[in-house]
């Protein structure tokens, strides 16, 4: 009786879970013994706290090397008194409380697909609820997957109203798939462009000490951290986030001590930032307060991260992380930089440098050039998870997928896309050699990308899948 039970639950999966699973190579015998860490709800306190500080190393290093490059690109030119810097600090302190805290930690990270973060996470979500898929890659035996689960709606009710209409047109399925390709492209742009200025920005502090050194000489040493970085990532996430974790711990205890000591020791009323009426007078200055927006939004690129790599770690592993040490750590570095920045207005360029006392600052140097390096691991295992989810969905040419870990399913590397990063981030760094070039581009994807996961939130809350 048993035997026969295991046996229709084995053919139940499906011929698609069965392609998929041959499909995926291993990187070793034992990672076929692969557990979703995703059906289990529940984690002893140890586990969770380690997982949380694994986190730290894989998808919190994009937004703790922001501060290195955020102020310049928000004043590019002269800055007119202390006031612009309090309301330009007030954005920033409201941006990262309203849309990484409130938004992502403890809104988004609940709409996942069985663990799968990303929009398309969200679009399969939404797929399994509506027939909107565009895309003949369903097979019948995948409705008994054991993780396929089906809402019943009353007619009446606004989740059935919306099915309808997204079931009622065939422009309305190809514009929701449309729109899930854009954010996804925006996405493996993320990818690209994140190494590109994480690493140029941290190792531009060499010409804070040597003023006479040539950007050439910058650019070519980025290039070679690059190499050696995407050299890494066929370790697997689990080695690398042991090693990277420690390095961005230190590097967010550090930037959080710095900005407390900047905060007595230059100007301390940049905390009436804190008082949101700064917005307000910010963007009452002119148009000069509303085109640094691009500026203020690169304070909260490597956001999305959180969500698409959520695949990497559970839920609460992050929200512990982020609240616990990311968050506060970043909000006194800011305020603490400000502070600076408003008695030093010339020396907004390398602010965070120039804020240094001179004993710490190669030591400084040597640690944000290596959290630097850990910052593009978030968007690069971002990059992964969700070419893997459009590869699962038909959207994207096969390429192979390898499993890094035998505990967690959702730990994966690609060496085809690995290698394209690689050529595409050299390509970046080569090619613009500065990263206030580079900002331009990469403010305006974390409002594309944020807005794509908005509508898609939009589409599937109404069905109430984020339970």
């Amino acid at each position: 009786m048993e035997t026969t039970s295991s046996t229709n639950e084995h053919t139940g999966r499906g011929t698609m879970w069965e392609l998929e699973r041959n499909l995926d190579q291993p990187m070793d015998a034992e990672a076929g013994r692969l557990r979703n860490m995703y059906r289990e709800k529940t984690y002893p306190t140890l586990v969770l706290l380690q997982l949380a500080f694994q986190s730290l190393g894989v998808v919190f290093g994009d937004l703790g090397t922001s501060p290195l490059y955020v102020f310049y690109n928000i004043f590019p030119r002269e800055i007119e008194d202390t006031e612009q810097v309090i309301g330009a600090l007030s954005l920033i302190i409201y941006s990262l409380t309203l849309i990484p805290l409130v938004k992502y930690v403890f809104i988004v990270l609940r709409a996942n697909d069985n663990g799968q973060g990303g929009t398309f996470a969200l679009y399969s979500l939404l797929c399994r609820h509506a027939k909107i898929n565009t895309i003949p890659n369903q097979h019948r035996t995948d409705e008994d997957l054991t993780t396929y689960s089906r809402h019943i709606y009353d007619e009446k009710s606004l989740a059935a109203k919306i099915k309808r209409w997204l079931e009622g047109h065939q422009f309305r399925k190809n514009a929701i798939l449309i729109l899930v390709l854009f954010g996804t492209c925006m996405a493996v742009g993320d990818g690209i462009l994140t190494p590109a200025i994480s690493v140029l920005s941290a190792t531009g502090g060499i010409q804070v000490e040597e003023p006479k050194m040539r950007n050439d000489v910058v650019v070519i040493v980025s290039v070679v951290i690059l190499i050696g970085l995407f050299s890494m990532q066929h370790f697997g996430t689990d080695k690398v986030s042991w090693l990277f974790a420690p390095i961005v711990f230190v590097w967010y205890i550090l930037i959080g001590i710095l900005g407390a000591v900047n905060i007595s020791k230059y100007d301390q009323s940049v905390l009436k930032a804190f008082n949101p009426i700064y917005v307000y007078r910010y963007f009452k200055r002119g148009k000069t307060s509303w085109a640094s927006l691009g500026g203020i939004m690169l304070s909260i690129t490597g956001t999305e991260a959180l969500f698409a790599d959520l695949s990497y770690f559970p839920v609460q592993a992050i929200q512990i992380a982020f609240t616990v040490v990311v968050f506060p750590c970043l909000l006194l570095q800011y305020t603490g930089q400000a502070a600076y920045i408003a008695q030093n207005r010339s020396s907004v360029v390398h602010a965070f440098y120039y804020s240094l006392p001179d004993s710490v600052r190669w030591p400084s140097f040597i640690v944000a050039t290596a959290a630097a390096v850990v910052a593009s691991q978030a968007t690069i295992s971002m990059t992964y998870s969700i070419i893997k989810q459009a590869l699962a969905l038909g959207c994207f040419p096969r390429v192979r997928i390898i499993h890094t870990s035998k505990k967690y399913l959702g730990q994966i590397y690609s060496p085809d896309i690995n290698w394209i990063l690689l050529i595409f981030c050299i390509a970046v760094t080569a090619g613009f050699k500065n990263q206030s070039q580079i900002a331009n581009a990469y403010g305006n994807i974390f409002p594309y990308l944020s807005l794509c996961t908005n509508l898609m939130i939009a589409f599937n809350t109404p069905a109430k899948l984020l339970t």
